[in-house]
């Protein structure tokens, strides 16, 4: 299997190369070349798959047995959900009104993450071992990205990690998962700026190729194709656990609802229809709501700020994976990808060509949650299941009971849940509920923290930087 940069200006190369890579060197992201096409008798076996079992069916369609033998493949994911607090790792809760929530919560640090990350992790090390190599891990985060690449690879020997956080637009929990980590290999900085702003200086330092290459570079955000890969395990598991049947011609469908901000979630369902899944997407995002006008109306402009919402994780106004999504359902044009891309880069608005706006559409309908919906569908939840929602699983919920209060009929839908909602008191005490905080969590609270400010005055590209140079000294020295 070969992956190719969405902006098609950069070499081939196969997974190993893709899951080492950021951006791609042209400023692209990683796609394979071609996507596997599923038969009805293939997704009739996966349907009974464990979701542990499912991945590994999946993550063996795109990384070759030359690369990672299936015996060691399939080790490497049973040791990452090893950890994993539910027996099933990922279980469907079904509610009153229809309502299915998917919760990928059940991770070490409570977010949807740690499923892609602890594979993700995996992986790397795997490779690291083999090739006696090692790599920095540079990471921009909103919220959960950070704690989960955190946990995915601290302490580990040949893997040192720098995280952004934004300071004061994550949560106290969200802040204290990723600065009490007090691991030597772990580099957390507090930014004076929000998560969009905290990407410019990563994508600054990934643009210098020689700089990259000379301090092995990598991204675990979702620019990593690795962590898109096994998302799309979410999608076939929650079509599995919803269907009604698999004997009907053709496969029935079903909804799942995606509470979306960086769209990595949303880029792993389109691949999922592509290889045959017969689901409908729904992205469900905050009034920081890029995505929903793009799929409304073509309109993939940036708002003139980032308002802050319940869901905070969600508040981002560059989904980045939206370029993967452009480039699938333009058929791989790597042309038209790279020139609305670049002009999205210069001007920060572009208007989609009619053919892809109606291909979108078509493949994606959309919805925007406001902070008082977030709230109302949090309370709802409760009083009808005595169910605690996270703020971002109630974005996707708030679009399931409209449906129901239209008495819109429909497909089987599922709600995808990216978060615990211990995660987020604040959000659970504004919807007038009691939180519930694992006594975990509690602790947080009582550790030592390690956190270096970037203040608004610093020049963050430098700062980094010379982090990344300072790092790899130390891995000269001690090897």
């Amino acid at each position: 299997m070969w992956y190719v940069s969405t902006r098609g200006m950069a070499p081939r190369v196969n997974f190993e190369g893709a899951l080492f890579s950021g951006y791609a060197p042209d400023g692209g992201l990683f796609m394979p070349e071609e996507l596997p096409q599923l038969d009805r008798e293939t997704l009739r076996r996966w349907s009974t798959l464990s979701y542990p079992s499912l991945v590994q069916e999946l993550c063996a369609l795109f990384i070759g047995p030359e690369l990672i033998p299936r015996d060691d493949l399939d080790d490497l994911i049973h040791r990452a959900f090893s950890r994993f607090r539910h027996r099933e790792v990922v279980p469907l809760s079904r509610l009153r009104n229809g309502l299915n929530v998917l919760e990928l919560w059940h991770g070490v640090t409570y977010a949807f993450k740690d499923l892609s990350l602890c594979c993700t992790a995996q992986f790397l090390q795997y490779f690291l071992e083999k090739r006696e190599k090692h790599v920095t891990v540079v990471v921009g985060t909103s919220g959960d990205t950070g704690s989960a690449a955190i946990e995915s690879v601290q302490g580990a020997k040949n893997v040192d990690i720098i995280v952004l956080l934004p300071k004061g637009h994550c949560t106290k929990i969200q802040e204290l998962q990723m600065t009490t980590v007090l691991k030597e290999n772990v580099h957390v900085f507090g930014v004076e700026g929000n998560s969009d702003e905290l990407d410019e200086p990563i994508k600054a330092v990934f643009a210098d190729v020689a700089f990259v290459k000379r301090h092995n570079l990598m991204s675990l955000n979702s620019i990593n194709w690795s962590r898109v890969l096994v998302q799309t395990a979410h999608h076939f598991f929650a079509y599995f656990r919803c269907v009604p049947s698999l004997d009907t011609h053709p496969l029935p469908p079903v909804e799942v609802v995606v509470p979306t901000g960086a769209a990595g979630n949303l880029a792993a369902g389109c691949i999922a229809q592509k290889m045959g899944l017969p689901i409908r997407l729904v992205a469900a995002v905050t009034c920081n709501d890029i995505i929903h006008r793009t799929v409304q109306q073509g309109d993939f402009s940036l708002s003139e700020t980032v308002k802050p919402t319940l869901a905070s994780a969600m508040d981002i106004q560059v989904p980045y994976n939206m370029e993967r999504i452009f480039w699938l359902l333009s058929d791989s044009d790597s042309q038209g990808t790279r020139d609305l891309m670049e002009e999205f880069e210069r001007t920060r608005s572009v208007r989609l060509p009619e053919g892809l706006q109606r291909k979108l559409s078509a493949a994606v309908t959309s919805e925007s949650v406001p902070d008082e919906a977030i709230t109302q569908t949090m309370g709802r939840c409760w009083e009808e299941n005595q169910y605690l929602l996270c703020p971002h699983s109630a974005v996707a919920v708030s679009y399931h009971y409209q449906q129901v209060d239209r008495q819109a009929s429909s497909a089987p839908r599922c709600c995808l849940a990216p978060a615990s909602a211990a995660k987020f008191p604040e959000a659970v005490l504004a919807a007038g509920l009691s939180p519930e905080t694992p006594l975990e969590i509690l602790a947080l609270e009582k550790k030592k923290t390690r956190c270096t400010p970037m203040q608004k005055s610093n020049d963050w590209t430098l700062i980094l930087r010379d982090t990344i140079e300072d790092i790899g000294r130390q891995w000269r020295i001690t090897s």
